[in-house]
Parts: C-alpha cells; structure tokens; sequence
C-alpha cells in the first residue's frame, strides 16, 4: 500500500476519528445511533430486528459448539 506524507490510511481513519469524538463528544455519537436506528426501523419493521436477532443467536450458537468440541 502506498504512503503519502508517512501516514496510513488506517492511521488517518483514527486521527480523524478521534479529532471527531474531541469535537463533538458523546452525544453526537448518541444522536447520529438513534437517528440511524430510527431510520432502520422505518425502513425494514420489526421483522427485520426479529431475523437478525435469530441469525446472531445462531451464530453464538455455532460458536459455542465449535469451542467446546476443540477442548
């Protein structure tokens, strides 16, 4: 990967986060995750929230099973 100026980009991308989270603080972060999650919900309903909650469930699931078989 090419550098410019000896910054990365995964260098840049935290600079700039966190320039970002001193600026704003916690509430912009608070604001933006309810507008976002507002947004989701008029978009795709409950159902959504429902398939997504099963999926994570199963993937614990597969995780707890592939941990108990390696011990």
């Amino acid at each position: 990967m090419a550098e410019r100026g000896g910054m990365t980009v995964r260098e840049a991308g935290r600079k700039g986060g966190r320039a970002t989270k001193t600026r704003h603080g916690p509430e912009f972060y608070q604001t933006i995750g309810r507008k976002g999650g507002e947004t989701t919900k008029s978009r795709h309903g409950p159902r959504f929230y429902e398939r997504i909650g099963r999926k994570g469930g199963q993937r614990v699931r597969q995780l707890v099973a592939r941990g108990r078989r390696a011990s």
